[in-house]
């Protein structure tokens, strides 16, 4: 196929990248930790963690995990904030053969519950904040371990304790709770489980670059959540194409080990691999942001650690911008700002522009892309309004409805080829053939047009997705969790424009005849049933709902103002 994209790199960035040096993730982590052993890896509420550290505590914690008795491939799940206890226990459950499940934290116990059954999880590193809801569910799952962790476990003795009384007794963020302990359940605090890997040996596994590394979940059309499945050569290729896109402007800081703003949640795609491995690939520091919506504490951490590399979301700059105290700090040392997610807006970009002297670079990717396909040129001087070009190694086709590739200018459904696409999703090929084409291109679902340059621009998504502040929200899943309200006859779910998370839910609803249903009971619903950004903002009550002559809601009529 022709690749009009190549024409139009910067100079230094390869058309492709060769991702056999490491057949696993685990093999680029350990290369990771030798090469930067004195550097800081982490930085979280003032204290840090160097590489040697998170090597040795996460090798700790990876013999542990062996001695439960866990086969090669078992599925461990990771519930937890951007705490130094994340990094540790990724880098150990990949370390001792396993499969990272990554959690949302605020997930509500349905939501959990279908993702610890549905991935066969059997164990879970879980921050104490969230046992509660694990309490709720972990009965009618496969979870057999729970490693507990708490706030300040790795923050220093005397600086931990005073976290954890200030988070437990102060503030009050840990609701009671109550794991089994049992002939089938054990629970090992998070210390105590390093403590007792430091007296044991790690068997290191024999992983190949099709050994399933993650299952990164995402929203379904049928609204069922099913797993991405991202091999080990899936992400190191990720990783590697993406510090190839990035090289020429990090090398513009020297031998000063640069510090990455990671605010955005761990467990989500995009700061998997823009923040955690590309950090460490290239021996960055990991501002470690717990809790992004303290506004004023994330700037206050900010004026302390002035950053070189800031990837976030439209909403987060946004969020800043809007903060006086966030005009205040010094962004002299800032060199690359990235946004990923959702789009990039264009007064947001401007603005961001004016105040810190740095373009935002906009790039696309999905969880099924381990995520980033294409990006915009680091050296832009002004928004483009586009998701820039393919990365290397990477091959975008704009395809109509019968898989036929459309001439450049002409809408269709951007379809993705390379290293860093999914194989498929865990357990369900029906899904799995309905993305993947017989060419290997990934059905992305978006509708986009390619320009002469080979720079792509989203036009319309070809799903009904919502995308609430970057992450995925799918209508069939809130229409039939609100459709088993016992006052609901029937209901539709669509995305609204929205200043601030860029789209945001809307739900139409028919209620049953008789029924005394208000919109306060309803939102207390959505509330138990759904994490934050899957909530409605808006309700709407109709008597009926607009159909196509077999039955099927028109969402797009819904849509109209």
């Amino acid at each position: 196929m022709d690749r009009p994209w190549l024409a139009h790199y910067p100079a230094g960035v390869p058309a492709s990248i060769d991702s056999s040096a490491y057949s696993s993730l685990v093999d680029l982590l350990e290369d990771c930790f030798r090469r930067h052993a004195t550097r800081n890896a982490a930085i979280c509420m003032d204290a840090t963690m160097t590489y040697r550290e998170l090597d040795e505590a996460s090798q700790a914690l990876a013999a542990w995990l062996q001695a439960t008795g866990l086969e090669r491939g078992a599925r461990v799940a990771l519930m937890m904030p951007n705490l130094p206890q994340y990094m540790v226990a990724l880098a150990a459950v990949l370390r001792a053969g396993y499969v990272v499940v990554n959690v949302n934290p605020l997930y509500t116990a349905r939501e959990l519950e279908h993702q610890l059954k549905d991935s066969g999880a059997q164990a879970i590193v879980v921050l104490e904040n969230f046992a509660a809801t694990l309490e709720e569910v972990i009965h009618r799952t496969e979870v057999r371990h729970v490693v507990l962790a708490a706030m300040g476990d790795m923050l220093g003795f005397w600086k931990g304790r005073l976290v954890n009384f200030v988070v437990r007794h102060a503030k009050r963020m840990v609701p009671e709770f109550r794991l089994p302990v049992d002939e089938s359940h054990t629970v090992t605090r998070f210390n105590d489980a390093l403590e007792a890997g430091s007296r044991l040996p790690l068997k290191r596994p024999a992983l190949q670059p099709d050994d399933i590394a993650f299952l990164q979940y995402t929203g379904g059309t049928t609204g069922v959540s099913k797993g991405a499945m991202l091999l080990h050569r899936n992400v190191v290729a990720n990783i590697l194409q993406s510090e190839a896109w990035f090289a020429p402007a990090l090398a513009k800081l020297g031998d000063q080990p640069p510090v990455i703003v990671c605010a955005l949640p761990l467990y989500h795609i995009y700061a998997l691999t823009a923040c955690n491995f590309l950090g460490l690939r290239l021996g960055m520091v990991n501002l470690l942001i717990p809790n992004p919506r303290d506004i004023p504490g994330f700037i206050a951490t900010l004026a302390k650690h002035p950053p070189n590399m800031f990837p976030a979301v439209n909403t987060l700059f946004n969020a800043l911008l809007n903060n006086p105290d966030f005009h205040r700090l010094d962004f002299s040392a800032l060199k690359i700002s990235n946004g990923g997610g959702m789009a990039v807006q264009q007064a947001t970009a401007q603005q961001w522009h004016a105040l810190t002297g740095c373009w935002i670079v906009e790039g696309y990717g999905l969880s099924e892309t381990s995520p980033v396909a294409t990006a915009n040129r680091i050296d832009i001087t002004g928004f483009t309004g586009s998701i820039g070009l393919p990365m290397p190694s990477t091959d975008i086709a704009i395809r109509d409805d019968e898989g036929n590739d459309v001439p450049l200018g002409t809408p269709g459904e951007i379809c993705i080829r390379g290293p860093q696409v999914m194989p498929g999703y865990w357990r369900r090929p029906d899904e799995t053939a309905r993305v993947m084409t017989p060419d290997g291109y990934f059905r992305s679902g978006d509708i986009g047009v390619m320009d002469a340059k080979g720079e792509v621009r989203i036009v319309d998504r070809k799903k009904d997705m919502i995308l609430v502040s970057g992450f995925n929200v799918y209508p069939n899943e809130i229409e039939q969790v609100v459709g088993l309200h016992p006052g609901v006859l029937e209901c539709a779910a669509v995305g609204v424009a929205d200043d601030k998370s860029g789209e945001a839910v809307k739900l139409f609803v028919v209620r049953k005849d008789g029924a005394a249903l208000d919109e306060d009971e309803l939102m207390r619903y959505c509330k138990d049933n759904f994490t934050g950004y899957k909530r409605p903002k808006y309700i709407e009550f109709r008597d009926e709902l607009p159909k196509t002559n077999v039955g099927k809601i028109l969402r797009r009529e819904l849509r109209k103002p």
